[in-house]
């Protein structure tokens, strides 16, 4: 069951009536914060519902409140005690008893209640919700107010519906908050299109491994893990697939982390962490001095596009073996880190711009290093204006490690898209003709060509697309013959006009000197005498 897209617009439409003067990017955290706080409570009272029997949490609690709480860590990795539940908010909302410090005092409660085990998925993870803020009223009275209208919105919303209806709904929020945040506010976010085809090019033929690991080292909203892990036949069942990521901002660490579980994945499948990738290699890495990576089976990444970073030092970095990244273009960084935790046999995608393929320097050193090593499978290049943060087009490079082939598949799918008001949007269409091209590796007049490395060397181990995918239409040729022929029936109706309107010309009697004056000058245009 999934939300349909009025519904959707309609929660959006009411979200935005609630927002007031806040800014979309900050008021998300809002939203996103009641929204969470809401599926936490009910996936507790279902569990307790499941394992209490006739008993209720206030009556247990009053038992022995200790062995509940220990209980409810070893289970859902969190406590939300009696009176906290999202349902208490509403009924002091309804009972004119709400005040905006029942919120703050059950954050703060929560913070105490997470489990040992589950600090990394649930420590902090509301701290971005500012309930002292000003943007929310100028006294706590008018908070409060703001408190309520959101609590009563998240009420109206139906989120137990299970975790695809709010899964689904989650997603689409961020989609929505991602366009009308700016550029640089919508960097969080991987368009469900894009992520669609990496999914399903990482996954394919492996669909049914089992003990599955993901690793995205730039994860933003966790988009990316998310429909990758949704490709794989045990989706769902806990323990099956293990989802790491690791995003530098703590805002998108934490709407990340509630995306995760408000998509249904199992706290203790979540291994994420709020760092700079390229500065800290994580997993594992160095210990006691001694490196010993994490390997996953697929690795995914939409990286910060050519962005700048402290290269120095990072010569002896085994991540880094085949090369070190310009400090103004940090793109093969995150290439090369992402490649160094794939296992050997995995796959890996990453969303960059075309410059990686035709750059010179370091870039082409670490390229053409890759390419000896046969470990680029595919360059896919897509169309402009798919992204909320950048105008320009971008490819998706497919990796692996120890290939037996050195050939390099080019798919130009620059031109299939829809256009909208001020984007494009790759269609369903133009997804499925992508996965089939890339899974077939063969080459399509005008689309796709399997490129031998012997190809490769000649060009200088430049991979821009244009040098292997011909999308060149030639003009159709003109017919001279036709082209005189109309050329003259377009003289005689234009001397036929021509005689016709003198003859309408002589008809002509002007009434006022002014008047007279301007028909002679348009008889004298006409050549009239």
């Amino acid at each position: 069951m999934a939300l349909s897209a009025e519904k959707k617009a309609r929660i959006w439409k009411t979200l935005n009536e609630t927002r007031g003067k806040i800014e979309p990017s900050e008021y998300k955290n809002y939203i996103f914060g009641v929204m969470f706080y809401k599926f936490l409570s009910e996936q507790e009272q279902t569990w307790l519902g499941s394992n209490l029997g006739r008993q209720t949490l206030d009556e247990v609690w009053a038992q022995d409140s200790s062995k509940v709480i220990r209980i409810l860590q070893r289970n859902l990795g969190y406590v939300i005690q009696p009176g906290d539940m999202f349902s208490d908010w509403k009924e002091a909302i309804d009972e004119d008893k709400f005040s905006i410090m029942m919120v703050s005092d059950a954050l703060t409660r929560f913070e105490q209640g997470v489990s040992q085990d589950a600090k990394d998925d649930f420590s902090g993870i509301f701290a971005d919700m500012d309930l002292s803020s000003s943007r929310l009223g100028a006294n706590a009275q008018t908070r409060t107010a703001t408190m309520m209208s959101w609590i009563n919105l998240m009420d109206d919303i139906e989120l137990d519906e299970g975790t695809d209806v709010v899964g689904d709904l989650y997603e689409y929020l961020i989609g929505m908050f991602a366009a009308n945040s700016g550029a640089k506010a919508g960097e969080f976010y991987t368009p469900h299109e894009v992520s669609d085809i990496m999914a399903r090019i990482l996954t394919a033929g492996r669909e049914g491994a089992d003990g599955y690991s993901l690793y995205d080292p730039t994860m933003g909203s966790g988009s990316l893990l998310l429909t990758t892990g949704s490709y794989m036949e045990n989706a769902g069942v806990r323990g099956a697939i293990k989802y790491y990521g690791q995003e530098w901002i703590t805002t998108t660490y934490n709407l990340a982390r509630m995306n995760l579980m408000m998509h249904g994945i199992w706290y203790n499948d979540i291994n994420v962490r709020n760092a700079d990738t390229l500065n800290s290699d994580w997993p594992d890495g160095l210990i006691d001095g001694v490196d010993n990576p994490r390997m996953f089976d697929a690795v995914m990444a939409n990286p910060p596009y050519s962005q700048r970073w402290d290269n120095e030092n990072y010569e002896d970095d085994p991540r880094f073996r085949f090369g070190v990244a310009p400090k103004t273009k940090a793109d093969y960084a995150f290439l090369l880190h992402g490649f160094y935790h794939l296992k050997d046999n995995g796959r890996m995608a990453i969303v960059l711009p075309h410059g990686v393929l035709f750059r010179g320097a370091s870039e082409e050193k670490i390229r053409k290093a890759l390419l000896e090593n046969h470990n680029i499978v595919a360059i896919i290049g897509l169309p402009e204006k798919i992204f909320t943060n950048t105008g320009i087009p971008t490819i998706i490079m497919v990796l692996e490690k120890n290939r037996a082939k050195d050939d390099v598949l080019f798919i130009d799918a620059s031109k299939g898209f829809e256009k909208q008001k001020n984007s494009n949007e790759l269609r369903q269409q133009d997804i499925d003709t992508i996965v089939k091209t890339y899974l077939a590796r063969t080459d399509v007049e005008k689309y796709a060509h399997v490129a031998s490395m012997d190809e490769i060397r000649e060009n200088d181990y430049n991979l821009n697309i244009p040098r292997y995918v011909d999308t060149f239409e030639e003009e159709p040729s003109v017919d001279t013959t036709k082209l005189l022929v109309d050329m003259k029936s377009l003289s005689e109706q234009e001397m036929t006009l021509t005689a016709e309107l003198k003859t309408m010309m002589a008809d002509l009697v002007a009434t006022h000197p002014e008047d007279q004056k301007t028909l002679d000058e348009l008889k004298a245009v006409l050549n009239y005498e």
